[in-house]
C-alpha cells in the first residue's frame, strides 16, 4: 500500500477519542496585525493566512523573523515588543486559549537535541499512544517511511534518537508534525543546513493543511513560499507575492539546486567529479 494510501487510512480510522485530544479549536485562519517595528514605525501590515499556507519570513539576521514566530507562538496582544496582535478564525483568542491551548502551534526550532533514551519506534509509539492512535503500528510505518523520504542518509527504526544526525532529527520531527501533531499551525526556524529535502518537507505540509511560517536564509526555500514577509529594523518592511516570472526563475533554481545536491551526494559517497562536455563549454564560456 503506498504512503498516501495508507495515510488516508489512518485518518478515515482515527478514534473520536483522538479528536477530542485536541484542546483548541478548529483554526480555518490566522491573522496578523502589524505593530511597530524598533524605531516605533507602524507596520501598515494587516495578514491572514489560510490552512496550507506557507509564509516565508526572510532578512538579515536580527531582522525581526524570530520575533514574528515569538509573537504567533504566544498569540500576542500587543504585550510583545512588537506590540503586534494575533487572532485566529478573525477573533481575539481567549486568555485560557493563550494559556492553555496545547499542540495549537508546532514549532521546530534550530536546535534540536534529543536526551531521552529511546529508539525512534518508541518514541512515535509513546507519541501515539499519547494520541490515542487506535493502530498506531500504521502511523509509526507511515511517519518512519515519510521521514526517511525527507532525509538525506536512512535510519533505522530501532536506532537511538540520541543517534540521529542533525538532517535526520529535523526529518523524522517534520513526519511527526505533519502526520501526528494536530497542530493547525508550524513554525520552523531554519529548515536548510540540515539534509532535509526542502521542496517535500513543505509540500507535506501543505498537504496536510497546516498554516506554516518559515524563517531563513535560503533563497531556494523562500522562493517556495505562497507569500514572502520581508523584515528590516525589528518589523515588517514588505510583503511579496511571487507571480509568474518568479515561479518560473522558482523552477529554474530548483533545477540548478538539484544539480547541486547531485553532485553534494556524489562527494559525501565517495565518487570523483567530472563536468560533461556541454557544462564545460558553459565553464569555458564564463572565464573568456
Amino acid at each position: 500500500m503506498s504512503i498516501e494510501n495508507t495515510h488516508l487510512q489512518i485518518q478515515e480510522g482515527l478514534s473520536e477519542d483522538y479528536n477530542n485530544v485536541r484542546l483548541f479549536p478548529e483554526v480555518k485562519n490566522m491573522t496578523i496585525i502589524g505593530g511597530t517595528n524598533k524605531s516605533g514605525d507602524i507596520e501598515p501590515y494587516s495578514i491572514c493566512c489560510q490552512s496550507g499556507d506557507i509564509i516565508c519570513l526572510v532578512g538579515p539576521t536580527g531582522s525581526g523573523k524570530s520575533r514574528m514566530l515569538g509573537d504567533i507562538e504566544s498569540l500576542a496582544q500587543g504585550d510583545t515588543p512588537s506590540g503586534r496582535k494575533i487572532l485566529i478564525n478573525g477573533e481575539i483568542p481567549s486568555s485560557s486559549l493563550r494559556t492553555s491551548a496545547i499542540g495549537l502551534i508546532a514549532q521546530l526550532s534550530q536546535q534540536m537535541n534529543f536526551v531521552v533514551d529511546l529508539t525512534v519506534r518508541e518514541f512515535i509509539a509513546l507519541h501515539a499512544e499519547s494520541r490515542l492512535i487506535p493502530d498506531p503500528e500504521n502511523i509509526i510505518d507511515l511517519i518512519l517511511k515519510t521521514a526517511n523520504n525527507l532525509s538525506g542518509e536512512q535510519f533505522s527504526p530501532d536506532v537511538s534518537l540520541t543517534q540521529l544526525s542533525g538532517g535526520q532529527s529535523r526529518a523524522l520531527m517534520i513526519a511527526d508534525t505533519a502526520l501526528l501533531c494536530p497542530s493547525p499551525v508550524v513554525l520552523i526556524d531554519e529548515i536548510e543546513n540540515a539534509g532535509v529535502n526542502r521542496k517535500n518537507a513543505l509540500e507535506l505540509l501543505v498537504k496536510e493543511g497546516k498554516i506554516t511560517f518559515v524563517a531563513t536564509h535560503d533563497p531556494v526555500l523562500a522562493l517556495m513560499g505562497s507569500r514572502r514577509l520581508f523584515f528590516k529594523n525589528g518589523g515588517i518592511a514588505g510583503i511579496i507575492i511571487p507571480d509568474e516570472e518568479e515561479r518560473l526563475a522558482m523552477r529554474y533554481i530548483q533545477k540548478v539546486d538539484d544539480q547541486w545536491t547531485s553532485w553534494r551526494d556524489q562527494i559525501r559517497n565517495g565518487g570523483v567529479l567530472h563536468l560533461d562536455d556541454s557544462k564545460k563549454k558553459i565553464y569555458n564560456r564564463l572565464i573568456l
